[in-house]
């Protein structure tokens, strides 16, 4: 069993706002001293459709480049940080065809004793997005995952105001992720990777 934590942040972005909470997620991990994997989901769009929203299409172009998320990443993972925008309050039909394909790992006990947790977005103010964790964490329930949500256990949690997870509100566009979303993110990513080590020293400890 290696020592470090192995944290895959797989998410999915349209316009790039869970692009760059996915971003901020993995490098605090990393330098939390875990082990990271930073995957996206496959679009499920048309490119008509993607290039008909320009900001669609630059955040498809600007992260061609990070590898899309594969069975595999689930297995080698100790723990994963799910993310998503909402969609009518639930997740993305791209991260919900993702975790509908691990069916064969889930029958084989394989995404169970692992540690999960979740980020969402929305356009608006109340558009879902504690209702869209919840949806998510009911798929970890299914897996036997260890559910890790922030809580309000930092005093800048009362800033972001969603103990489910890091969530920001774009505003169409209008708002960029500020500076209480990242650090919102920073305490996740940190409560992650400290939880996910304690879990696998007790494992360890225990000769599982």
């Amino acid at each position: 069993m290696t020592s470090a934590v192995r944290l895959a942040v797989i998410y999915y972005s349209s316009t790039g706002t869970n692009t760059t909470v996915a971003k901020e997620i993995a490098d605090t991990a990393a330098k939390a001293g875990a082990e990271v994997r930073l995957l996206r989901v496959a679009e499920l769009a048309p490119r008509a459709a993607v290039d008909s929203n320009p900001a669609w299409a630059a955040n498809a172009d600007a992260t061609a480049g990070i590898p899309e998320a594969g069975p595999d990443d689930m297995v080698w993972a100790d723990a994963v940080i799910f993310g998503t925008p909402t969609r009518y309050g639930n997740v993305s039909s791209q991260l919900k065809q993702f975790l509908d394909s691990l069916g064969g790992l889930w029958s084989e006990g394989k995404l169970a004793d692992k540690v999960y947790s979740g980020f969402t977005s929305s356009a608006t103010l109340h558009g879902g997005q504690e209702s869209t964790l919840l949806a998510l964490y009911n798929t970890i329930y299914h897996f036997g995952g260890v559910v890790v949500a922030p809580g309000y256990t930092d005093p800048s949690k009362f800033a972001d105001g969603n103990p489910y997870g890091t969530s920001h509100v774009d505003a169409q566009g209008e708002s960029p992720v500020d500076e209480t979303t990242l650090r919102a993110a920073r305490v996740q990513a940190e409560r992650v990777v400290r939880l996910t080590r304690a879990l696998k020293a007790g494992a360890a400890a225990e000769g599982g």
